[in-house]
């Protein structure tokens, strides 16, 4: 059953202060930066990178509004949260939103409008495929992912109280309640020299496994995500971009080292041997392509399995590592440790530069719990 409960004074009072930063701040739009032509005249800038939050009370009325504050003092272009706006299961008795109810994503689109920069945002599988949960309030994922559809991508804009365009994938088509959608969440854009684009490519054996497993919508998803990422290279080279950065919610796993986080995989074939569904050899191999193709850096980055680190865990089929690739996962939540790990990555973005990007950890000092701030 749904549920239908009223927000309690704690979620209102918080979205309520956030309604009004957004009006007293105002809200302006600006177009991307020039897409073509020599890059000399691009200048360094730096984004902020977050997800897997708010997954508890404390963090949703404490550490993610901790967590705006400190990317609100900075100068950035934009920011991008990776998904999962709640926890996997909802939490009894919390004053915060935890379930798959509409009050979720209201509280998420205050957060994305009280940044001060663009700010984008992908889905992710505690947020639509897995609200079948009963312990999710037994929605069904595809009306919850229509609904994430109307709410966040029904303009061509990012939230935030600057807007910045971005491109929209039209075709192929997903699936949605009705049948098939276009995948409007699937978005790229340009700035500065370096092109951008998230996917909808989730956790939970990206919806082949779990409580309601749907084939169907995998299909059509993953060759829509394949499509859009190999479209995005396309317009890469074309727009003489100096490095890609991909940004989904999926730790699709890439070797057969991290078991506790992720799927085990084979990494000459990347083929799953876990004996779980594959979700993701597919879009792996995609990837790898356009990443040897394209030679420049790429950035993969992700959450869903919780643990910042930033490495290079890309082979070839000879099991030669991917100079070019680097793996970015984003903070996450540790919910038993309230507000510890609600952090973000700042990346510095320097098309002159030979990597292009360089990626500072950003501890914020209101969120310290295991050693506090000097």
């Amino acid at each position: 059953m749904k549920d239908e409960r009223v927000a309690r004074p704690l979620f209102s009072l918080g979205i309520a202060v956030m309604v009004m930063a957004i009006a007293a701040n105002g809200v302006q739009a600006h177009e991307d930066d020039e897409f073509e032509g020599s890059h000399e005249g691009h200048r360094p800038y730096a984004i902020g990178l977050w997800g897997d939050l708010p997954y508890n009370d404390v963090q949703a009325a404490v550490g993610v509004p901790n967590l705006i504050a400190d990317m609100n003092k900075q100068e950035l272009a934009f920011t991008v949260h990776d998904g999962d706006l709640k926890a996997g299961n909802g939490i009894p008795g919390s004053a915060t939103p935890t379930l798959c109810s509409d009050e979720l994503y209201i509280q998420a689109l205050g957060y994305l409008n009280a940044l001060r920069a663009p700010a984008m945002f992908t889905p992710g599988d505690n947020d639509w495929t897995d609200c079948d949960r009963p312990a999710n309030g037994g929605f069904n994922s595809l009306e919850r992912l229509d609904h994430e559809r109307q709410l966040f991508f029904s303009t061509p804009f990012s939230f935030g109280q600057r807007k910045l365009r971005q491109e929209i994938q039209a075709t192929p088509l997903c699936l949605g309640i009705s049948g098939p959608t276009p995948c409007v969440e699937n978005r790229r854009w340009t700035y500065r020299g370096v092109t951008y684009a998230t996917l909808n490519v989730q956790g939970s054996c990206n919806n082949l496994c779990d409580t309601a497993p749907n084939p169907a919508e995998f299909a059509a998803r993953n060759a829509a995500n394949i499509a859009w990422l190999q479209e995005t290279f396309g317009v890469a080279k074309a727009r003489n971009s100096s490095a890609v950065m991909l940004i989904a919610q999926a730790d699709p796993g890439w070797d057969s080292s991290d078991a506790a986080r992720a799927p085990l995989r084979d990494p000459k074939t990347l083929a799953e041997t876990d004996g779980q569904p594959d979700g993701y050899k597919d879009f792996l191999l995609a990837l790898r392509a356009e990443t040897i193709a394209f030679r420049r850096p790429v950035a993969y980055v992700h959450g869903d399995s919780h643990y910042f680190r930033i490495d290079k865990p890309l082979l070839d089929s000879q099991g030669r590592r991917l100079e070019n690739f680097t793996r970015v996962e984003t903070y996450g939540d540790n919910a038993a440790n309230g507000t510890n790990d609600v952090n973000w990555i700042k990346v510095m973005v320097d098309v002159h530069s030979r990597e292009v990007f360089a990626y500072q950890p950003q501890v914020v000092p209101g969120n310290r719990t295991a050693v506090p701030a000097p």
